[in-house]
């Protein structure tokens, strides 16, 4: 059973080999809301024994589904896309409690990711082995042909992050099992409901059992297990950098898809559209209550536009909603209080340090009003740190040169932004950016699901996106025909 009723309390199993079961523990965590507090369900907290029979569990049904034709594959995806969407509002309302996401951008999530399903099946069934002819290289023979196949790596742990429980689980599980893999997917603690609501539906939609199971409970118990459980043979992460880089030490010889933090820059040139680049600016830092990795986290502006942009900024965020997600609130309550904490610290630490506050530095439990910080200097922690938080630092520079040396300095290198009207001049720009993709004339974001996203130095380790990341969890699989002389 998905789920069971006690004393009004809603209790969600885990799926092992097809069937929903409870912890032989009898230990459930609570997850409470953070927009109001209250009992969302409770969770299996899974033991290390458990981990192994999920773990082993895939072992024993992973020849079955990589023996399964593609189309069979692709044709669960496709049953549970429709399922997803039949079943969108209802997810997106828990998503809503569950990570306090507003209500418009939490019923995306879950239609944005049927859509990521049907394209992985297509992207699926497009990919064709390769027939290689000796005679290509020198000294070869046409005798000599080598059929080349993707063959997937086994078992892939998929882990995902508590803001997009959701889009950010089915991009890593769809091309991994698409891919002939199967899969252990570890949610978020906080996001564990609506991510095993998406199992749910995957599982209703015909995918075997085994082949995908989920394992719940806290990381600091359970996590470094299973990263380093011999079972896994590919880990799949979204999370913070401090916890990827832990995992990486960890991994030894398995291989990573790493989708770590970032401080993502927008860099405003003088003859930018001022209007434009503070609409794009203001909602690419502030939607979610910048609790995303691709959030715009800083501001560049040249001194001839800063105080004009600055102004246009003000009255953008001075309009934001602030408050409860069901009420379509941009700016929400953040996931705990501890996050309103740390972001709180980062304000106080830039003002005492002569920055300027242009509106925000309210704060009411873990509701952090929508803040915004003008004349940042490369002193303030705020310039540097990701805050996971409604948080905007304006740093005026005198030159895009200067903007670009502060850009590359960070130790994040996932995405920026650049507007302008001269693109000759964007296009210099993103070539001198030290990160992984960078926006002309848009804000930072992740989409769309079948482009490349990846960042470098701290900011990951691999490239996600449809294709991408089915190459990444399967391997060229090489057959070589030697034929006789007197074939």
């Amino acid at each position: 059973m998905f789920q069971n009723t006690v004393h009004g309390e809603c209790i969600y199993g885990n799926l092992l080999n097809g069937e929903w079961v409870e912890s032989e523990s009898g230990k459930q965590l609570e997850i409470r809301s953070p927009v109001d507090g209250s009992l969302i369900g409770k969770i299996q907290a899974m033991t290390k024994k458990e981990v192994d029979e999920a773990i082993q569990d895939t072992k024993m049904h992973a020849r079955a589904w990589a023996e399964t034709p593609i189309y069979e594959r692709a044709e669960v995806f496709y049953r549970a896309a429709d399922l997803l969407e039949e079943r969108a509002q209802e997810i997106a309302e828990i998503l809503t409690m569950e990570v306090a996401k507003e209500k418009k951008s939490a019923l995306s999530e879950v239609t944005r990711s049927a859509d990521l399903l049907r394209y992985t099946a297509d992207m699926g069934k497009s990919m064709e082995g390769q027939a290689i002819s000796g005679e290509n290289f020198p000294g070869g023979s046409r005798r000599k042909l080598s059929f080349v196949r993707r063959a997937p790596l086994g078992t892939v742990l998929a882990v995902s992050p508590f803001n997009y429980p959701v889009n950010l689980s089915v991009s890593k599980i769809a091309p991994a099992l698409i891919g002939g893999n199967t899969v252990v997917l570890k949610p978020p603690t906080q996001g564990s409901i609506s991510a095993l609501h998406l199992a749910d539906v995957l599982q209703s939609a015909g995918l075997p059992g085994g082949v995908l199971n989920t394992v719940t409970g806290r990381g600091s118990e359970i996590g470094d297990y299973i990263v380093t459980h011999e079972g896994i043979d590919f880990i799949n992460f979204t999370g913070s950098t401090e916890i990827g880089r832990h995992i990486s030490s960890l991994a030894r010889m398995t291989p990573l898809l790493l989708e770590l933090g970032g401080k993502d820059a927008a860099i405003v040139l003088e003859d930018a559209d001022l209007d434009f680049a503070a609409d794009a600016i203001a909602d690419g830092a502030y939607a979610y209550s910048g609790q995303r990795c691709t959030a715009v986290k800083r501001v560049f502006a040249t001194d001839s536009v800063a105080d004009q942009l600055v102004e246009k900024l003000k009255a953008r965020v001075e309009k934001m909603q602030v408050g409860d997600p069901r009420d379509g609130a941009m700016i929400t309550p953040l996931i705990d209080e501890k996050a309103a904490e740390s972001a709180m610290e980062l304000i106080a630490e830039a003002l005492e340090k002569g920055a300027a506050l242009v509106t925000g530095n309210r704060r009411e439990k873990n509701l952090v009003y929508p803040t915004l910080l003008d004349r940042v200097t490369e002193e303030m922690e705020v310039a540097w740190k990701e805050p996971f938080a409604p948080i905007l630092p304006v740093i005026r520079v005198k030159d895009i040169d200067q903007a670009v040396e502060l850009a590359n300095r960070s130790e994040y290198g996932l995405q920026s932004s650049v507007f302008t009207n001269d693109i000759n001049r964007a296009f210099s720009i993103a070539e001198r950016l030290e990160v992984g993709t960078v926006q002309i004339n848009n804000k930072t974001e992740r989409g769309p699901d079948h482009f490349p996203f990846l960042g470098v130095k701290a900011s990951g380790m691999g490239t996600q996106g449809v294709r991408y990341s089915i190459e990444a969890m399967t391997r060229p699989k090489a057959i070589t025909v030697n034929l006789r002389e007197d074939f």
